[in-house]
């Protein structure tokens, strides 16, 4: 299937969806595109991590949600015309896993990426996009939120951390 269109996804897409996007694409190669490049063919999964998270945010409010963290080494070819990972691979990485440690289907997908000698940064899934013979992973680099504002209406909350005093969050 040839589509062009990227689809978008929300910011907290799930594993399932993110295999879903991938499925009719197995014999492609997969490319990765982040922080405004893309990934070298010698790339490869380092690590996958399933994770539960309960926190508690600056407004005082708990939260707890599941999240499969990818952890990608950007490297560049080991030999001489190696290409790109194929889709089936990564699906099948993730299968892997997932026969050993129990992936949440719902989970959040969290991309940790970086090149050898660079700090890791951390990307929520943009969206997918044939281009060529290749399935290209866009994604997009996650800022910090504070959730109180986000949650609450403009014109209510002006600022997250506003003095305590104040019992808009930070408290």
């Amino acid at each position: 299937m040839n589509r062009h269109a990227t689809p978008v996804f929300p910011a907290d897409t799930s594993v399932d969806q993110l295999l879903a996007a991938l499925a009719e694409h197995d014999s492609k190669p997969l490319v990765i595109d982040y922080a405004g490049r893309r990934v070298q063919p010698g790339y490869h999964v380092t690590e996958v991590k399933a994770g539960s998270f309960v926190t508690l945010d600056c407004g005082g409010r708990p939260d707890a949600w599941q999240e499969t963290v990818l952890q990608v080494e950007d490297m560049p070819a080991r030999e001489e015309g190696q290409t790109f990972m194929s889709v089936g691979k990564f699906r099948g990485i993730l299968a892997k896993v997932d026969s050993q440690i129990q992936l949440q289907a719902g989970a959040r997908m969290t991309f940790e990426v970086s090149r050898p000698d660079e700090p890791m940064q951390i990307f929520d899934v943009a969206g997918v996009a044939l281009e060529g013979d290749a399935a290209v992973l866009k994604l997009a680099p996650r800022p910090a939120i504070c959730k109180p504002r986000h949650r609450a209406r403009e014109d209510t909350v002006t600022s997250c951390c506003a003095p305590a005093s104040s019992g808009k969050c930070c408290a």
